[in-house]
């Protein structure tokens, strides 16, 4: 199994225009709280472990936001941001109404660990899934402070290569618009634009933000599946060879 050691960038969670919210950066606050007119009766759960660990909880019209800048130990901090955060909040986790699971794109050994949580917490409560790509939530970050013009955003892949998805504005809902879905490039080949952001962190919060726009609109989420956009290193063992007499 490889590490994936991430790879130093020369713009972590930068643009080359040198905009780039807060709340994308490790140097933000582990913990923040956001109004949030949009969830209505929902109480809505988010889990995100593409870069990494982000979760947030949203419901009486505020959310709640927890994360590690840890990109290697996803399994073991994942279980005590989310008891801090229902602890913060004062909330229960039977209250959840729908479980928000970043789907990517993200490498395998990270993106795993926070879909398998958001299934479990999903099936035990017995609520939807609602799978939503990570760069969408980095992109509302970036468009609700004033990037009319659009974003790109550029998250580090490992292995010298890059996951890129484009994004031309919002819609009438505050959704982001996707204008180039995600993909990989090689570092080697990417040409930096005015309009590209590196993010350091997923914003959990923002998730629950397009969840509940979302629903609102009556639009519809992501397939239930982890964009790894690369073949796993991890691969199911062969079936054992059959020896011949």
């Amino acid at each position: 199994m490889s590490s994936e050691t991430p790879e130093t960038s020369e713009r972590p969670g930068r643009s080359s225009s040198g905009f780039r919210p807060v709340e994308l950066l490790r140097e933000s606050p582990s913990g923040r709280v956001l109004a949030a007119e949009e969830l209505a009766e929902h109480a809505l759960l988010a889990v995100d472990t593409a870069l990494g660990t982000s979760v947030a909880l949203g419901l009486g019209g505020r959310i709640y936001e927890a994360s590690s800048d840890d990109p290697m130990r996803h399994a073991e901090v994942i279980g005590g941001l989310l008891a801090g955060l229902f602890e913060t909040a004062g909330a229960s986790p039977s209250e959840v109404t729908a479980v928000v699971a970043g789907v990517g794109p993200g490498p395998f050994t990270g993106l795993r660990v926070g879909i398998a949580a958001a299934h479990a917490f999903a099936t035990a409560r017995g609520v939807p899934l609602l799978p939503l790509q990570g760069h969408e939530a980095v992109a509302l970050a970036v468009l609700e402070e004033g990037a009319a013009a659009g974003a790109r955003i550029v998250q580090d892949a490992r292995r010298r290569e890059l996951f890129v998805t484009e994004f031309s504005g919002l819609d009438w809902a505050g959704v982001p618009v996707r204008s180039v879905d995600p993909h990989l490039v090689t570092r080697a080949d990417h040409t930096e634009a005015s309009l590209d952001v590196w993010p350091e962190r997923i914003p959990a919060a923002r998730l629950v933000q397009l969840a509940a726009r979302r629903l609102a609109a009556g639009r519809p989420f992501e397939e239930d599946r982890a964009l790894y956009l690369r073949v796993p290193d991890v691969k199911q063992p062969a079936a054992p060879k059959r020896v011949s007499t």
